[in-house]
């Protein structure tokens, strides 16, 4: 190497390396705030540097074969910061969305190990009573007939809870999944109020709960799946009539405001804890003993679902399901948009 390209050499990493430095500075303190700005940095780093070291090899004279290379350098300048800044901006977004999904995908895994850990509890007691029943007819224990058809109802009571527990587990996690389909169509609130009613008249009276619609003489119409919204509805009901009372009552209430129709459904029994209500929408939440389920034996014990299964179909159709205690009792209420607004086919 002869001398004159050392001093080249070295003039050129005096002049270049000090607006390095500078730019990894910059890059710091613009690596806190953007990624936009950051793409910015290291795009002008190598440019500036570039010219700073060719500056400096030229004595500071600006002859025209270095104001040929400034305005390579402007040009290249003008072309790349742009980009930069619009890839900066796609790769923020990017980042932003993997960190959203990874953030859902561990919600989602927390969320699969906690109904996990459920079911393999709650499905083990229905179990062990069919199979202690079981074994004490099998076994002869059991030989009287009237004890015998005691028992085999009762079995027949557990399987049928069984069966609901699995279509709750079933219908929960195609919610979870994404994988529910919904067929929309113009319906009448008050009529799939009505259907539910009498759907759960029997359950009340056996439970010694009084049952009741409110609702106006005119229609109350929605865009929504006839068998997802009644199935929200009859979710609410039977969680009321399960937390109330014997002499208490179950109120289901329409009605439309604000281009949104409205269902309710009111109980008198011992409210919700103010701390389990953020959270009485989770699977298999049941919250504190405040809320347990008070109704009159022969009333099916829900899967610990309900509620969850609601709050999914109803975010399925674009509304929105709250909660909230009443002077006596509490509140569910289920807001849907008016029709005219397009209902997501899938969750």
């Amino acid at each position: 190497m002869d001398e004159s390209t050392a001093h080249i050499i070295l003039f050129t990493a005096a002049g270049s390396v000090p607006v390095v430095l500078l730019g990894a500075i910059l890059l710091r303190a613009a690596g806190k705030r953007s990624l936009t700005s950051s793409m910015v940095v290291l795009v002008l780093v190598p440019i500036l540097s570039a010219l700073a070291g060719m500056t400096v090899v030229s004595g500071l004279m600006f002859t025209a074969e270095l104001h040929r290379t400034l305005l390579v350098l402007l040009v290249v300048s003008v072309v790349t910061v742009p980009a930069a800044v619009l890839l900066g901006r796609q790769q923020a977004r990017k980042t932003v969305w993997e960190k959203q999904i990874r953030e859902q995908e561990r919600a989602a895994e927390h969320a699969r190990r906690e109904l996990v850990a459920w079911v393999s509890h709650d499905l083990r007691t229905p179990l062990a009573g069919i199979r202690a029943m079981t074994e004490a007819l099998a076994d002869g224990v059991v030989a009287d007939s009237a004890d015998v058809s005691r028992y085999a109802a009762q079995i027949g009571r557990e399987v049928h809870r069984l069966a609901g527990m699995v279509d709750d587990l079933f219908e929960m996690s195609k919610i979870s999944a994404g994988a529910l389909r919904l067929e929309p169509e113009l319906l009448d609130l008050r009529e799939l109020i009505d259907e539910v009613l009498a759907a759960h008249r029997v359950t009340a009276e056996r439970a010694a709960v009084a049952l009741h619609a409110e609702h106006p003489d005119s229609a109350i119409t929605v865009t929504a799946d006839d068998r997802a919204l009644g199935r929200v509805l009859a979710n609410l009901v039977s969680n009321a009539i399960a937390h109330t009372p014997p002499g208490g009552q179950v109120a289901i209430s329409a009605g439309s405001d604000d281009g949104h129709a409205w269902a309710r459904v009111d109980d008198t029994g011992p409210g919700i804890a103010e701390n389990d209500l953020p959270r009485i929408f989770e699977v298999a939440y049941r919250g504190a003993s405040t809320r347990s389920q008070v109704a009159a034996a022969g009333v099916p014990v829900g899967s610990g679902m309900g509620l969850a299964i609601a709050a999914g179909l109803v975010e399925a159709h674009g509304g929105d399901i709250t909660a909230r205690n009443r002077e006596q009792g509490c509140r569910f209420e289920v807001r849907l948009p008016s029709p005219g607004h397009r209902v997501r086919s899938s969750v």
